[in-house]
């Protein structure tokens, strides 16, 4: 039965971990179920196996882990996402983020596990065997938090459902509004929390902790907070205007559990705050001396990130650990390259302060312009000093010529290249990742580790839930702050920075919007602040559809821009590299009549982007593909489904949202 199938994802095969390492390839076993999950090992086994499935990390030929802001406002790909393309995005007839297989795998550990465990029958160490069953808490809600910023409201599950009468199935396809979901989420963290050890496991870092958990729930909580702030009133809050709840007898009457929605918010950024300095006061941040050339990685911030052991570093709370032989890995290659042409924006380029802690357009600043790469750089903010690169630069310091794809010296570059992974698709590209070695720079080869949770973090969703509950930066927040900043090598005094902003001169950055509107200078620093920090860890969406920053998209476009190409960096490049035309098939890099900044999606007309990118409300969410509404409907009808689509989405395959 195809309903069946949907919500359960009854399998013929238990694919299980046979190691206990987060390690790209683990072997599979064939297990009966009803005699697994009675000893330790077997709690051990079946929860690690789950992690590549569900945590984000790296793996493939793509730049991956350091190129997963690629589609928002801090970095650039080839191919421009279709969420700025209105019309484009359009419904699916199956497929999507509705689907429910990793849910059904933690649901039936946890239907098989918690009455062994309670009747304590499980075999083997009684504190493990809680941490194994932490882990699943804490995977279901990862699942169920990817499920909530897709999707918004979504059907909670607690069973691994395989009953066969087609109306129970349908009954529990109903959607709970989201923040019921956030709150399930927040519970099973609890539940997490109270289980899981205060260490790792593994003693690693390689499997989840008490403080990763807590991380999570900061993240979720602060997610639903803001959510709920910037979109109340609106279709994509429960009883907002026009809410599809509305629709359907069993959402209808939704209540908030604290009787408001402002009621919800505080709820939400209280338990943010709480979780979040939990961490942030336990974990000390890893020093940064400066220096990025080191051989001997002499600057712990720098690298943290493209390290093969990341175990050492107080920051990591949860890493991968790659295989010397068994992956596919390509980061360290990548950097050392053309970064499989991803690249970094102007606006994320631009946002970065001025090591004086001023903005590059303040008085005083100081700023040396954007003629030149090696102009950008200069005394500004110690995070763009270290991970922007800089032609002339030292890619490989060590094993000089164990690599086959390592670039040794960094070449101006190439943003003409046919070669995926040797363009420079924006002009400025990153360091972040990168290592000096060059035995990982063989193609395909390359090990170095990949950061799933960093304590930092912590820091930044205090300083923002903090702010955005009370409205003030307190005592804790402050402390964070200018921790967070000394160790970026900027002035400690964000006040002066806040006294210095204009609003007005940050409009690249969209988030220094909210619902259309520029926000205060306060906010918008801390704001900064993550984006800076965080540049290329794959927050950046989440933060961006949180805070509602996007509508200023829908009624005039934006322009992704890359380096001052049309300046004097074109003298880089022969004239056969720099051919432009908006009627030019040979077309390379983009009419300077359009700006002297390259614009990498703007080169020729018959690009649907040629225009800039836009945006439409129903975009901050995922449509749902009919199949689901078929199968969750009593007659196969989409208008007798109990599912309702997400605001603005049609329920016909190929239409884009209104």
């Amino acid at each position: 039965m195809k309903l069946l199938k949907y919500l359960t994802l009854v399998l013929p095969l238990w694919m299980v971990a046979g190691c206990n390492d987060y390690l790209d390839i683990t072997p599979p076993s064939q297990i009966i179920p009803e005699k697994y999950l009675n000893e330790e090992s077997q709690l051990a086994s079946y929860a690690i196996g789950q992690y590549p499935n569900i945590l984000p990390s790296h793996s493939g030929w793509g730049f991956g882990t350091f190129g997963i802001d690629a589609g928002t406002d801090n970095m650039i790909s080839p191919d421009i996402n279709k969420r700025y393309l209105p019309g484009e995005w359009r419904v699916d007839t199956e497929g999507g983020a509705w689907e429910f297989s990793n849910i059904y795998q933690m649901n039936f550990f946890l239907n098989s596990v918690l009455p062994k465990w309670k009747a304590k029958t499980i075999v083997g160490n009684q504190q493990n065997i809680e941490h194994y069953i932490g882990e699943i808490y804490f995977l279901r809600a990862y699942i169920y938090f990817q499920k909530l910023q897709e999707l918004g409201d979504f059907p909670i599950i607690r069973k691994a459902m395989n009953d066969k009468d087609p109306q129970v199935l349908i009954e529990a396809a109903k959607r709970d509004p989201r923040t019921e979901v956030a709150r399930f989420i927040i519970s099973d963290l609890d539940s997490a929390i109270t289980l899981l050890k205060s260490t790792s496991i593994d003693g690693a870092k390689q499997r989840i902790s008490k403080n990763v958990a807590l991380l999570l729930k900061s993240r979720v909580a602060l997610n639903e907070g803001t959510w709920l702030k910037y979109f109340k009133g609106t279709a994509f809050v429960p009883d907002g205007a026009d809410w599809p709840g509305k629709t359907k007898d069993y959402t209808k009457t939704y209540a908030y559990p604290t009787g408001s929605i402002d009621g919800e918010i505080n709820y939400f950024l209280s338990q943010a705050m709480d979780a979040s300095k939990q961490v942030a006061d336990q974990i000390d941040l890893v020093p940064n001396t400066g220096i990025i050339e080191s051989p001997n990685n002499e600057n712990p911030y720098f690298s943290m990130f493209g390290a093969v052991n990341m175990a050492g570093y107080s920051e990591v709370l949860l890493w991968r650990q790659y295989s010397e032989s068994l992956v596919t890995h390509n980061v360290p290659v990548y950097a050392q390259l053309g970064n499989y042409a991803v690249g970094l924006t102007r606006s994320l380029v631009e946002s970065f302060l001025m090591k004086n802690g001023l903005p590059i357009y303040a008085a005083g600043s100081g700023y040396h312009g954007d003629d030149f790469i090696a102009d950008i750089r200069k005394e500004r903010d110690g995070r763009l000093n270290l991970f922007l690169k800089e032609p002339g630069q030292k890619n490989i310091l060590v094993n000089l010529g164990a690599g086959t794809h390592g670039t040794p010296i960094e070449p101006y570059p190439t943003i003409g290249s046919t070669t995926a992974e040797r363009r420079y698709i924006s002009g400025y590209t990153i360091r972040k990742g990168i290592s000096y070695d060059g035995e990982q720079t063989n193609n395909g080869m390359g090990y170095t580790g990949s950061i799933t949770f960093r304590a930092t973090e912590a820091y930044l969703n205090y300083i923002e839930a903090s702010y955005e509950k009370n409205g003030s930066i307190d005592a804790t927040a402050r402390n964070y702050w200018q921790k967070i900043r000394q160790r970026a090598m900027v002035d400690v005094d964000f006040e002066k920075t806040i006294a210095a902003t204009q609003m007005g001169s940050e409009v690249k950055d969209w988030g220094a919007y909210s619902a259309g509107n520029l926000i205060s200078p306060t906010l918008y620093n801390i704001r900064r602040e993550r984006r800076n920090e965080l540049m290329a860890e794959g927050l950046r969406l989440m933060d961006l559809k949180r805070w509602r920053s996007m509508d200023q998209l829908i009624n005039k476009a934006d322009h992704f821009e890359g380096f001052k190409l049309w300046g004097p960096m074109k003298s880089w490049y022969k004239p056969d590299q720099l051919v432009y035309g908006a009627d030019e098939p040979k077309a390379i890099v983009s009419d300077p009549s359009l700006g002297v900044y390259l614009r990498p999606h703007e080169i020729r007309r018959n690009m649907l982007s040629y225009n800039g990118v836009r945006f439409t409300l129903a975009h901050y969410l995922s449509p749902i593909a009919v199949q689901h509404f078929q199968l969750a409907s009593t007659d196969g009808s989409v208008a007798n489904s109990v599912i309702y689509q997400n605001p603005g989405w049609p329920t016909a395959a190929g239409l884009g949202a209104k």
